[in-house]
């Protein structure tokens, strides 16, 4: 049974009941399709695949064929639940209970794609006969995987076929302790190098045999992690590098291990781009190593680089939107982790709002009912905002 698409708490429940795990596409993206279509909308499954990643189901729905062409992007892949019998309730089960809904993704992020459709039935009923944009969903099953055969692709599929959209919004679950209190006009790069030291094996007894690894290790790390990047700017944190792991793979108490390698993170500003960093990273690796350069290795691989929506017109359009409805002003941030909003930003403008992150990727998942009808209004008013210019030409 189809639920009724002017409620976000049944379309809510609908996607959650589908156990869509990465890269599965559980029920989720046909559940969807199904109530996009009834509402007019021409939509387009898009499968698609690489060496060594999972084969990724994603949607592409849009109603309408003029400008402007405002996108919503999101996912419907969520993180493995953990041992079920953890949860309050069955974490694909989609429960209510004081005045919750529980499941896998409630909030990460079925509840922020649940709450854009509800909105957008409201609005199209308001203004189907005087409406001349289009809008569009891009719902990937991908943002928790690698992140190969999801919205990156899709987005050059839209760019091939005549849909690459005027602005995106990103339904990620943005707000931090009240509903509406953050938006996201840009992230972070993230960029992650694997440093390899060889020395050579020996027993502890005998140190003049050997050469440990480890020595020159720690002191390039030292270094590392003295030295400060930046120190941020008007709307950046500065960059950190974090190391994440270190490792001799060396049970032994005497023996000189031959070789050592560490695992370490920089999320980095738009003072930098993952080129610069990797190149001036390289050059204290063997400026620290002197002599013993050679047994230096080091390589890098990045998940994506900065990325910053300065505020405008766009911007200022959503912030009118959650203060008409919230009453607050939100705060325009670039924190957390990295999201697809950095595939999209290669294509247009792009922003992230959604719900509070009440609990995503842990035990007893949740959305608070009253908010997910508060998210769907302040949703609903940004596609107001957001069409104003062009309906009013209509009337």
């Amino acid at each position: 049974m189809t639920p009724d698409p002017y409620d976000p708490v049944a379309l809510l429940s609908m996607l959650v009941k589908c156990p869509s795990i990465t890269p599965q596409e559980g029920g989720a993206l046909d559940g969807l399709q199904q109530v996009l279509e009834t509402m007019g909308f021409n939509c387009s499954r898009l499968a698609f695949m690489d060496t060594d990643t999972p084969d990724v189901d994603n949607l592409f729905a849009r109603f309408g064929t003029g400008t402007p062409h405002l996108c919503f992007a999101g996912h419907t892949d969520v993180v493995p639940p953990g041992n079920p019998e953890d949860w309050r309730h069955p974490p694909f089960g989609a429960a209510i209970d004081d005045g919750h809904l529980y499941g896998r993704g409630a909030s990460d992020m079925k509840g922020g794609i649940a709450c854009f459709v509800a909105a957008f039935r409201r609005f199209i009923g308001t203004h189907e006969d005087n409406f001349a944009g289009s809008i569009s969903l891009l719902i990937t099953g991908d943002e928790e995987g690698p992140a190969i055969n999801g919205t990156k692709k899709v987005l050059q599929w839209m760019a091939e076929n005549g849909h690459t959209p005027d602005h995106c919004i990103v339904g990620e679950p943005t707000s931090v302790d009240t509903l509406g209190d953050t938006i996201k006009i840009g992230r972070r790069g993230s960029i992650n190098g694997h440093l390899v030291v060889n020395g050579v094996q020996g027993h502890v007894a005998y140190p003049q045999r050997a050469q440990n690894p480890i020595a020159l290790m720690v002191r390039i790390l030292d270094r590392l992690t003295s030295e400060q990047l930046d120190r941020g700017n008007q709307h950046f944190q500065p960059s950190n590098l974090e190391i994440t792991s270190i490792d001799t793979d060396n049970p032994a108490t005497n023996v000189i291990p031959s070789r050592t390698e560490a695992q370490f993170n920089i999320r980095y500003n738009d003072m930098h781009s993952g080129e610069t960093l990797a190149k001036h990273i390289s050059t204290i690796c063997q400026e620290t190593a002197g002599s013993l350069k050679e047994n230096v290795q080091l390589s890098f691989s990045q998940s994506g680089d900065s990325f910053l929506t300065k505020p405008d017109a766009f911007v200022d359009a959503v912030s009118a939107a959650i203060s008409a409805i919230t009453g607050r002003e939100p705060e325009l941030s670039t924190s957390g982790g990295t999201s697809d909003a950095r595939f999209i930003t290669h294509y247009c403008p792009v922003l992230e709002f959604g719900a509070i992150a009440e609990n995503i990727h842990g035990i007893d998942e949740r959305a608070n009912i009253e908010n997910l009808e508060i998210l769907a209004r302040i949703y609903q008013t940004m596609l107001d905002q957001y069409f104003k210019d062009s309906i009013q030409h209509q009337q």
